[in-house]
């Protein structure tokens, strides 16, 4: 296509628009938008992703002294669950707090946040941001335009209708949302039909007879009241073989316009809360039995052996079909595995 001068002159002018009005979109007098799945709440009870949100963003707003503003939009009110990484990627979503494997299908790198008994603890989980397999995945989702702000791991447990799901055997024949396709493989493995969805969606698949049972964080299990369809439980307490990845991200189209004292305020912020979340998902790891033996469930945890069960289920499939997706799948992997 041949362009004149003043086609060019127009088209740069727009380009330069569009530019500006992301920036101001961006800047002092803007607001930006935090989006995630989870029921909303107050700045001190509920949820405490969406009061990590909340927190987050009147932090940063005190420290730029109300340069930068945040908006909360809980329980996929302002756009679908799945969609929030991809509008992260394109900078239509400022930020997220978004479960890390859900961009699976879209970024396979991404599924190693929700790889089974891959981080047994808090601990191992905590100690990838600083370790080669936290900087790789850092790496790939620079790539893919997304930045991570506040690494958050939970613990996650077993909501069931019919009997604990603790060992492999006990999977076999029932109907199971594992939550990432690695998970799902192992739970094949040891004999249970896998149900996908997200996790907003499993109280009405569990109350209408289309799931036995799920798999999903501590938090979850309390915030979407799943004790009211099910009877037994299994915990997160202490160690579990599912561990998530549920990163406070940001654009890094919106971060790269922000000016640098505002950069610096979100990072610092961000790496602040981690605190927040830990404390948080631990609480939770422990309120959730509570819940449940109060509700009527028949409350168990997970002792090592059984883990390692698990462990190597999933070393033979889920693992290994993650590690030949790419030469970076199998670069994460084996970083991984050096902190067990």
């Amino acid at each position: 296509m041949n362009l004149d001068r003043r086609t060019f002159t127009h088209f740069g002018a727009a380009a330069s628009l569009g530019m500006l009005s992301a920036r101001a979109r961006a800047q002092a007098a803007g607001t930006l938008k935090i989006s995630h799945q989870f029921p909303g709440g107050s700045a001190d009870t509920g949820d405490f992703r969406d009061r990590l949100c909340q927190k987050f963003g009147a932090e940063v707003e005190k420290r730029t002294k109300g340069g930068l503003k945040f908006q909360v939009y809980p329980g996929a009110s302002l756009m679908k669950v799945n969609s929030q990484f991809s509008a992260l990627r394109k900078g239509a979503l400022d930020l997220g707090l978004v479960p890390l494997s859900y961009a699976g299908g879209e970024v396979p790198e991404t599924n190693i946040g929700l790889m089974p008994a891959l981080v047994p603890s808090y601990e191992v989980g905590a100690a990838w941001k600083t370790a080669e397999v936290g900087k790789l995945l850092t790496q790939v989702l620079d790539e893919k335009g997304v930045m991570i702000l506040s690494w958050i791991w939970q613990a996650g447990g077993v909501a069931s209708k019919v009997k604990p799901v603790v060992a492999p055997e006990d999977a076999k024949g029932l109907k199971i949302r594992g939550g990432s396709r690695e998970v799902d493989m192992m739970l094949k493995d040891a004999g249970a039909s896998v149900i996908s969805l997200p996790s907003n969606e499993i109280y009405a698949a569990m109350q209408t007879g289309a799931m036995d049972a799920a798999i999903t964080s501590s938090t979850s299990l309390i915030s979407f009241r799943l004790e009211e369809v099910a009877k037994a439980l299994t915990t997160g307490r202490g160690r579990s073989y599912w561990f998530m990845l549920e990163p406070l991200l940001i654009s890094k189209a919106i971060f790269a316009k922000l000016p640098k004292d505002q950069q610096e305020a979100m990072v610092t912020v961000g790496a602040e809360m981690e605190k927040f979340g830990l404390e948080g998902a631990k609480a939770d790891d422990q309120a959730v039995a509570s819940v449940y033996a109060k509700a009527g469930a028949k409350v168990v945890d997970l002792d090592e052996p059984t883990l390692k069960k698990w462990q190597t289920i999933a070393r033979g499939n889920a693992w290994k079909d993650f590690g030949e997706k790419s030469e970076t799948c199998a670069k994460l992997l084996v970083a991984a595995q050096k902190l067990l």
